[in-house]
């Protein structure tokens, strides 16, 4: 029998192996020990699921829960066996699972009625259990696209249908469990046996899907309440509704019909009403707010959507000042060091908060400043002569990430401030069962931005997203509640404008570095997104942050 060679990148070593051997058996074969089951492996840095068949050589590295992959190989599953559960027990129900919040997935059944109650809730859960202890297989099939698309209609999955309908695709995959048939985005696990956590609860109206610790098997991800963040999605909802917008379908059928246009102009307006409601809400507690603390995780276009806030803070009357607490930084030789030994530009440590609390007790007692300045180039602070002197109508408008941190102005009277929490919680869904990453929303963002700005490629940038999110989990998120405003800065038409810029920057990611599976993994995402022009969008428009041709000067 012919045999190949494989490298396995746990042992590093090389081993020979039959030709169409698959990767469950060499894993079993090697009996690699480790915290959680392995989920599947990188086969030359791209993802596989463990039927997958080798008949080359290869490098392998498999992976577990711990990996992010092998998270999403989990998430994925267990969505699978949500909806099973769901269509056994109410064929006619349509489960949506719309995002994540308070550490696990927020889930609506649709077309339930007044039944819904705790005791459902609980149906759905034991059966949820009862395919588990069955270990059914996950099987991936491939088969002609319009097969496949009859069989989403006689389910009644109209979103999928919507999807694929346009792409002119001949052939696709469709997974099935025992008599159950859907996709997922990605792959899955084995079977439904390797799923050993979760619950399932009632929350806000629907459920909540929870999972288990990024650390152990034994225990859940700690809940984390976060009703203001639920609030802001659930009013992005209502308007993707009443747009008709709520996933990549129903979007990718504007464009289609020449109307993207009318998506642009609505989700602008959208953002500059929201805009225009918080500074009113600022202008209704002044004299005796000073200071509005704008806070968000990277790319979340803090510092666009403070120049607007100015604006119509200006509208209300008022004189508002920027400040960027960037311009804050200790110099490059005392910022701390993360784990790997790299800057830790995310950590409060890296500010310089005395400083800085100084000089805001300056400002609020009317005296002059001169403001300093940070060149990133060389990690020092310098002055350029600006002077600062606040009136009494006047008022600090200070963005970044730390912003709702307490320890950022332990000098100052809290009652004194305002504060803002932004980020991109994308407000579209692939489809019913399968919600967008907010996260890769900002990382689609920054991969974009820091390739035109920063002269960094796509390589670099998805290489220091752990550490980026690493920090933000740390020293932003932990805070986003103590706002006294969210604002949700993703647009409903911006993924389909982003698409052509990311294409080519995904595309440079060589096969042999690690980052590639990420790179394949965004670009399957995208590629699912018709290509929106981004000649109708406002030179005010946040999104100009990170695509260029902004009428705002970001020096």
């Amino acid at each position: 029998m012919r045999n190949i060679e494989v490298y396995i990148e746990n042992t590093n070593q090389s081993k020979e192996y039959p030709f169409g051997i698959t990767l469950k058996e060499i894993a079993d074969d090697l009996q690699l020990k480790s915290a959680f089951p392995i989920c599947g492996a990188l086969v030359n840095n791209k993802v596989r699921e463990l039927s997958f068949d080798l008949v080359k050589p290869k490098n392998i590295s498999f992976i577990d829960y711990s990996h992010s992959d092998g998270q999403r190989m989990y998430i994925r599953s267990l969505f699978f066996v949500l909806y099973a559960a769901v269509k056994d027990l109410y064929p006619q129900v349509r489960l949506k699972i719309d995002h994540a919040i308070s550490r696990g997935y927020y889930c609506e059944l649709e077309g339930i009625g007044t039944e819904f109650c705790d005791s459902c809730v609980d149906e759905i859960k034991i059966r949820m259990q009862e395919f588990i202890r069955q270990d059914l297989p996950f099987v991936r099939k491939g088969k002609q696209l319009s097969k496949i698309l009859e069989e989403y209609h006689e389910n009644g999955m109209d979103d999928k249908v919507r999807l694929y309908a346009e792409t002119g695709w001949l052939y696709a995959y469709i997974y099935y469990m025992g008599p159950f048939s859907n996709y997922f985005h990605g792959h899955l696990l084995p079977s439904t046996g390797y799923i050993q956590k979760f619950d399932l609860e009632r929350f806000n109206g629907g459920m909540l899907l929870r999972l288990p610790s990024e650390d152990s098997f034994r225990r859940l991800r700690d809940f984390v309440h976060q009703e203001k963040l639920f609030g802001i999605f659930r009013e992005h909802k209502e308007w993707g509704e009443i747009l008709g917008v709520t996933d990549i379908g129903q979007l990718n059928a504007f464009v289609e019909q020449d109307r993207a246009g009318e998506i642009i102009k609505i989700s602008e307006a959208l953002h500059e009403k929201k805009v225009a409601e918080i500074a009113t809400q600022i202008a209704g507690r002044v004299p005796k707010t000073r200071l509005v603390l704008i806070a968000g995780p990277s790319s979340s276009g803090k510092t666009t959507f403070s120049k607007r806030l100015a604006i119509q803070l200006a509208v209300c009357g008022l004189k508002p000042h920027t400040i960027s607490l960037d311009n804050y930084f200790v110099d490059r030789e005392h910022t701390p060091l993360d784990e790997n030994g790299h800057y830790d530009f995310e950590a409060l440590e890296a500010i310089d908060v005395e400083f800085f609390n100084q000089q805001l007790l300056s400002l609020i007692n009317g005296e002059a400043v001169e403001l300093p300045k940070f060149r990133f180039s060389d990690g020092k602070r310098f002055y350029d002569g600006e002077v600062l002197q606040l009136e009494a109508d006047e008022i600090l408008v200070i963005e970044g990430i730390h912003g709702l941190n307490p320890d950022l102005i332990p000098r100052i009277d809290k009652s004194m401030t305002f504060r803002i929490f932004i980020s991109a919680l994308t407000a579209i869904s692939i489809d019913d069962q399968n919600p967008i990453s907010t996260t890769d929303n900002r990382l689609i963002r920054r991969i974009i931005r820091d390739a035109k700005y920063r002269g960094y490629p796509a390589l670099e940038t998805i290489r220091r997203w752990p550490s980026v999110r690493r920090g933000e989990e740390k020293n932003i998120f932990p805070h986003q509640e103590n706002a006294d405003v969210m604002f949700n800065s993703a647009l409903l038409y911006e993924l389909g404008v982003l698409k052509k810029y990311l294409e080519p920057l995904l595309k440079s990611v060589p096969e042999n570095q690690p980052e590639f599976a990420e790179a394949l993994r965004l670009l399957k995402f995208t590629g699912y997104f018709k290509t929106i022009n981004d000649d109708e969008i406002p030179p005010t428009s946040l999104i100009r942050e990170f695509l260029g041709g902004s009428s705002f000067s970001y020096k």
